[in-house]
């Protein structure tokens, strides 16, 4: 079987405090773009775990984030099950795009699925939580509420499609690097009222910030020539997402966004994607489930779902 991994962009990006573990705790927006790697999964009749991918500057062996994802699930299949994996890339690494994230993600749902291994959504979740903070988003998807270390998740109500823009500058930014160097002045205090909560009440992006560019900028100023550019060319909103390299374009108009395009790529590599809902992107990953194959089962059950939670963002927290 073959799946889609999704690429996610940030609407928002509120980081709050550093925790005793040595992350950080935020507040953000994730969002589902229509740019996507796929993963083809062939069942092996041994326990060997075979990965391979069409990027050669990623190293396809015991390290990467979808070999140690397939092993974490074969050990909870009880060790007996292979698969060969192959990885087509399309999310360029490094850029703030979750490519590595959302591949793990699915290779935990992909292989769930191919040998019937019968994990819930929430097991699936507390599998990727060990492998990084942004993985539990991609087995949920669309439009989420992410908050804690980005991995206790709401989901929204979608946005419409609505075109993005990336510019993809030739150059990673590591995330250590931003985090490490934040400005504790540009912190959001927790109990100071959050830019999200209007946007969730209204829908207008146009007030939604990233507290990353600060220190982002300081290192990469052509990135914030690059969001510069998308204001001149009429965005709602634009932001690095994550901590960059890759910066965004939201627009209202697809005219605008195609215009915007133009302009970009005449400076550097750039491509037009769209918003992505819940539902659209469950129904691509599940068609490239076989027949024979016994999907996890919790797609249907989220791609409907419309929080009820309240804008001041109180709720129980996760279960450990």
């Amino acid at each position: 079987m073959k799946v889609k991994s999704y690429a996610k962009i940030n609407l928002g990006l509120e980081v709050l405090r550093l925790r005793p573990d040595g992350y950080h705790d935020l507040r953000t927006l994730f969002q589902w773009v229509s740019l996507y790697d796929s993963i083809e999964f062939k069942p092996l009749s041994s326990s060997v775990l075979r990965l391979g991918g069409d990027d050669p500057s990623i190293p396809w062996d015991e390290t990467n984030l979808v070999y140690r994802a397939a092993r974490l699930i074969q050990n909870r299949a009880g060790g007996r099950a292979g698969a060969e994996l192959f990885v087509e890339k399309r999310i360029p690494a490094g850029r703030g795009l979750g490519g590595g994230s959302s591949n793990a993600a699915m290779t935990l749902w992909g292989l769930n699925a191919l040998w019937g291994v019968g994990l819930s959504k929430p097991e699936l979740e507390d599998l990727g939580r060990t492998l990084g903070s942004d993985v539990p988003y991609f087995l949920t998807g669309g439009l989420c509420l992410g908050e804690e270390r980005g991995d206790v998740l709401t989901p929204l109500p979608d946005l419409a499609n609505l075109p993005v823009v990336l510019a993809l500058p030739p150059f990673p930014v590591p995330t250590p690097l931003i985090y490490r160097n934040l400005d504790p002045a540009s912190l959001t205090p927790a109990d100071k009222d959050s830019k999200m909560t209007g946007f969730l009440r209204t829908r207008n992006p146009g007030g939604l910030t990233n507290t990353l560019e600060e220190t982002v900028f300081r290192f990469y100023p052509q990135l914030l020539e690059i969001k510069s550019l998308f204001r001149e060319q009429g965005a709602a909103l634009s932001l690095v997402t994550g901590t960059g390299s890759a910066v965004y374009g939201l627009f209202e108009d697809r005219g605008r966004a195609e215009r915007c395009l133009a302009v970009l790529k005449e400076r550097g590599e750039a491509v037009l994607v769209e918003t992505v809902t819940r539902a659209q992107g469950w129904d691509a990953i599940e068609i490239g489930v076989s027949p024979s194959g016994k999907a996890a089962g919790f797609g249907p059950a989220i791609r409907g779902f419309e929080s009820s939670r309240p804008s001041g963002y109180k709720h129980a927290k996760r279960e450990r």
